[in-house]
């Protein structure tokens, strides 16, 4: 029975590899990414609630002493 010959499956494997590398490397550098999105600025609006425009009394707690 002849031996296989196994000298050149070491150049075909590489230049195969090598090839696909080059081939993704052309498609994935063809392909277009969409943009980052841009921040969007908003307004804030300033809101007066009642309890802004009026003046609060802070209490002291039940446990200090009265003066």
């Amino acid at each position: 029975m002849p031996q296989l010959n196994t000298s050149t499956w070491f150049i075909t494997i590489i230049s195969s590899l090598a090839t696909l590398f080059i081939l993704f490397q052309l498609k994935i550098s063809t392909q277009t990414f969409p943009s980052p999105p841009s921040p969007k600025i908003f307004t804030t609006q300033e809101v007066k609630n009642p309890w802004e425009l009026k003046w609060t009394k802070i209490y002291l707690p039940l446990s200090s002493p009265q003066q």
